[in-house]
């Protein structure tokens, strides 16, 4: 029934050859798995994050600074626990019961919004989910590594990216379709969050084999019928040159970078888009995503998954730049929304595919989570001063000036992870 997760990788940096080629592994039945466990949970929280922005902005009349606040904390406030759940999944050598814990929080925080909507419920309920996303999104990466070929790492993540992604285009477009049918009905989009995130919960549970990577690290190690010791993670373990240079850079290109609902509120101010549509535009970002995840993780595998990973902020740069240009159109927006989507392709999964490759198996959860904290936390600052820059030259010229600094940041990022060591392109 596993297996593909049965076969045993090759060492890390000796793919598996086949006629002098490099051999590709067949994606593993736990991402598929996975991924679908994702796509039901992103429809859940992202058909109620759709309607936030706009909501909070023209529904409460909150300023862009705090909106900033908010958007930030919203993002950032998985950073409480995401590191909480890598170490646990590496501690407890349980990367599965963790994960299901963390879709389990978030599927109960969908019940409160049936009974108690309002404007501080829905950010608090949103909160709490993203409290469950950050406990759930390290052990459910170490599953997907674990499961996978080490050669294809980038494919596996692409593949399970580009899964939870189709939920999360079609969170907003059903929350689209829900308000269009029943005008400024939001408990009908609450009653789709909570069905989607119970559906997720119940494949997590029922389908996705209990995996223990450490043990079966130890395990290929070990002579014949030899006890196996399994290793006890420690923070020492992360100490990996390559590493520390990866949650650097990563960091670093964070501090430039906004939420996508930030863009999307500059493009509403220059081109006047109705609240009807707004949810619309989380529609065409994903969709750009769920086409390019794949072919980006293949390019990682081979090129280089941190150089992808930072080379990838150029797409970013490139959508701040159609969000404030001067001349607004269908065109212009349609192409921010593709680089958008090009820019989470080429930086999500390829990020923790980078970070669970340079390190041992032991510790895989503990450093995708640091990787990804660093990456919160800075764009929590990029928000709060976007929005107070906003305020102080409009958003225009805000999203020009972060585009320009972001431009400048890239080679920097880029040099630093050049002269990191370790087995080659592939980190």
């Amino acid at each position: 029934m596993y297996l593909a997760d049965r076969h045993r990788p090759a060492p890390p940096g000796a793919p598996a050859t086949r006629g002098g080629r490099a051999a590709r592994a067949p994606v593993a039945r736990t991402v598929i798995l996975l991924g679908l466990v994702s796509l039901a949970t992103d429809i859940s929280s992202e058909s109620a994050a759709a309607v936030l922005p706009l909501y909070l902005t023209a529904g409460l009349g909150l300023s862009p600074l705090a909106y900033g606040l908010v958007d930030g904390l919203y993002s950032a406030a998985s950073v409480v626990v995401r590191y909480l759940g890598g170490w646990l999944a590496d501690r407890l050598d349980r990367p599965k019961q963790v994960a299901l814990t963390g879709y389990t929080v978030s599927a109960l925080a969908r019940t409160v919004l049936l009974w108690l909507p309002g404007a501080a419920v829905v950010a608090g309920v949103l909160g709490v989910d993203r409290l469950g996303k950050g406990l759930r999104t390290a052990p459910r990466d170490v599953l997907i590594a674990a499961s996978s070929d080490p050669g294809s790492l980038g494919r596996s993540f692409g593949v399970h990216r580009a899964l939870d992604t189709t939920g999360a285009m079609l969170g907003p477009l059903l929350a689209f379709l829900a308000l269009w049918a029943v005008p400024e009905d939001y408990r009908l989009v609450f009653v789709i969050s909570l069905a989607a995130a119970v559906i997720g919960v119940a494949l997590l549970a029922l389908l996705v084999p209990d995996l223990r990577p450490a043990r079966a690290a130890r395990t290929a190690d070990q002579p014949t019928g030899a006890p196996v010791d399994v290793a006890r993670p420690t923070v020492r373990m992360l100490a990996e040159p390559g590493f520390a240079r990866l949650v650097g850079a990563a960091g670093l290109l964070g501090l430039l970078t906004l939420s996508d609902a930030f863009v999307y509120l500059v493009l509403q101010d220059r081109n006047d888009l109705a609240a009807l549509w707004f949810p619309l535009l989380f529609v065409g970002t994903n969709l750009a995503y769920l086409a390019l995840a794949v072919p980006f993780g293949r390019v990682a595998d081979r090129f280089g998954r941190a150089r992808v990973m930072v080379l990838g902020h150029l797409f970013l740069v490139g959508a701040y730049v159609c969000a404030s240009g001067p001349v607004g159109s269908l065109v212009v927006g349609a192409g921010c929304l593709l680089l958008l989507g090009a820019f989470y392709a080429s930086t999500d999964g390829v990020l923790a595919a980078a970070a669970a490759s340079v390190v041992r198996p032991e510790v895989r959860g503990s450093a995708i989570a640091t990787a990804q904290s660093a990456v919160a936390l800075t764009r929590l600052a990029a928000a709060v001063v976007f929005g107070w820059t906003w305020t102080l030259v409009g958003p225009g010229r805000a999203a020009l000036l972060m585009a320009a600094l972001l431009a400048v940041v890239v080679p920097v990022a880029w040099l630093l992870l050049r002269s990191a060591p370790g087995p080659g392109a592939r980190r």
